[in-house]
């Protein structure tokens, strides 16, 4: 039986948000039971001025609520005006209005939680030479402002909510919807040791890969990425190889397992050198995929026989042209993040949805079972 709510609910998206939203939404209400069909959204609006400065303005009263805020900084898809030219929202945009908005609330609501599915500088966590730690920056910026709780997903080093230690951080993985979707998508994948085997694309992707292949019960293995550390291009050491570390692959299914997709090159580079090596087919599992060069590589990649499938979860934007691609399968996040607000405005424990072993146990063998079937009627 759920206790008593923590306050009353309210859920705001901000710009590029509104969809997902919608179907956030949707799951509160019919959880609720609500006769009356309202809705759990509270409108915000951030309007910009033609000098491109903005503000946040709220059109009802958050005193005493359990407020939560969910922004993609990632959704270049929302533009702005900006002395008469069309401006795409950068991360810094979309992170100042969320500014805004937790402004206007004026510190009259009873708790704020800020749902960040992809972190902010996420990829700036750490320091290596004389440079800034956005990332930890902007957490303490955001505590200090009067945020409670930061959820974000399959952040790219979740050690950094060290930055916080008194404020709420929860980076979540979205291992049982990937898999969920990739037997939905590909019906006849075996998903045991003989037949499956997960790879680390780096070195970094290690401790995620390592959970996707122990919760199912299959082998790992790795690359690591050579660099040329003697030139910098775009802000990082080039990859000069990616050397390959692990069990035989032939004629085995792969899945390369990261947390995001941006150009895609090193994931084309890994699943060619995985193709070499007599894998069967290859699959990619990336919880964000941004896609910054469109798709043409891996259309290009697909056509040839290269990749088979990519599932990205819709936490964040996907452009058009992606979404239309028939390598790509979009996994459908909005029912998890509603299981959330809802247990955390109850003021419950979301250990269990964080640890989600069981679930994926019982779709292994609901999927086996399946199979098992299948071939008893083949027969």
């Amino acid at each position: 039986m759920k206790e008593a709510l923590y306050g009353e609910l309210s859920v705001i998206a901000m710009r590029g948000c509104e969809q997902f939203i919608s179907q956030v939404d949707y799951y509160l209400k019919e959880w609720r039971g609500n006769g009356e069909n309202i809705s759990f959204i509270t409108e915000a609006e951030c309007p910009r001025f033609g000098s491109g400065e903005g503000k946040a303005l709220l059109h009802q009263s958050l005193r005493g609520h359990d407020v939560y805020i969910i922004a993609d900084v990632f959704n270049y898809g929302v533009t702005y005006k900006m002395h008469g030219i069309t401006v795409p929202m950068s991360p810094d945009d979309h992170f100042a209005d969320i500014k805004r908005v937790i402004s206007a609330i004026a510190g009259k609501a009873r708790r704020v939680s800020l749902i960040m599915p992809m972190l902010y500088e996420g990829r700036q966590h750490k320091r290596t030479a004389r440079e800034s730690l956005d990332c930890a920056v902007m957490l303490q910026e955001l505590e200090s402002i009067g945020v409670e709780n930061i959820i974000t997903f399959d952040a790219h080093d979740p050690r950094v909510q060290n930055a916080i230690p008194f404020c709420g951080f929860d980076s979540v993985r979205p291992t049982y919807q990937m898999y969920k979707a990739l037997v939905r998508a590909v019906p006849d994948i075996m998903l045991d040791k003989e037949d499956l085997i997960i790879i680390s694309p780096d070195e970094g992707a290690m401790d995620r890969s390592m959970y996707y292949s122990s919760v199912i019960g299959v082998d790992i293995g790795m690359f690591y990425k050579r660099r040329d550390y003697s030139r910098i291009v775009n802000g990082r050491n080039p990859i000069v190889a990616h050397e390959y570390l692990g069990p035989d692959l032939t004629g085995k299914d792969v899945i390369i397992a990261d947390d995001m997709i941006s150009s895609g090159d090193s994931l084309i580079d890994v699943a060619y050198q995985l193709k070499q090596k007599g894998v069967k087919r290859v699959f990619a599992f990336a919880t964000f995929g941004l896609f910054t060069d469109g798709p043409a590589k891996f259309t290009k990649a697909h056509e040839d026989g290269i990749i088979d499938k990519v599932f990205t979860t819709n936490l964040v934007y996907v452009r058009p042209d992606v979404l239309a691609c028939d390598w790509y399968v979009e996994v459908n996040m909005c029912k998890y993040v509603a299981y959330i607000i809802d247990t955390l405005n109850h003021d419950e424990t979301i250990s269990e949805l964080l640890n989600p072993v069981k679930r994926i146990n019982a779709l292994v063998e609901k999927h086996r079972a399946t199979q098992t079937a299948q071939i008893k009627m083949d027969i």
